[in-house]
């Protein structure tokens, strides 16, 4: 697993601090991180910058498309 240390981890600003939020951490060269906000201490998904951005594309074109 990437070392994470360091990273910034942030909220969705549409979250309206509801409990069920996932985190991203886009602050780290080469990583993006991704945790569920109600257990900071848990698991972490990461992904590769270009992979968050397509999928980060996706759902916005989708969004946009309804």
């Amino acid at each position: 697993m990437p070392d994470l240390t360091g990273a910034v981890w942030r909220k969705s600003s549409r979250s309206n601090n509801g409990g069920n939020c996932v985190e991203v951490a886009d602050s780290l060269p080469g990583v993006v991180g991704l945790r569920d906000s109600k257990d900071p201490a848990g698991p972490v998904l990461t992904f590769h910058p270009t992979a968050w951005a397509t999928f980060v594309n996706g759902v916005k074109a989708e969004a946009l498309s309804h």
